[in-house]
């Protein structure tokens, strides 16, 4: 399975996917624990990948998406943006019913 199909694969079968640099209980850079934190905060279930582990995948996240930066976070399948998107999103009100599976 190549890098891509990976993605793909986690992005069809995870409704809310998140990479990020280290953990959801243990982020390693403050844009993760950020995006993580909005998640949490929304009770939203999530999975994630730990880009750190993977360096085929770290890379391989940031030309699937053509976002030169980490974390990236996916929603049913599509990319949402990074973490100062997420913010803005969850600032604006527009993140909650994209994460609740509501049609604005």
């Amino acid at each position: 399975m190549t890098t891509a199909e990976r993605i793909q694969r986690d992005i069809e079968t995870n409704r809310v996917m998140l990479y990020m640099k280290g953990s959801p209980e243990n982020p390693t850079c403050r844009f993760s624990k950020t995006v993580v934190d909005i998640l949490k905060q929304l009770n939203v279930q999530f999975a994630s990948a730990d880009v750190l582990l993977d360096m085929e995948l770290r890379e391989g996240i940031k030309q699937f998406s053509d976002w030169p930066t980490i974390p990236q976070l996916y929603v049913d399948g599509e990319f949402v943006g990074g973490c100062d998107i997420a913010v803005q999103m969850f600032e604006s009100g527009e993140l909650q019913p994209l994460l609740q599976g509501e049609v604005a």
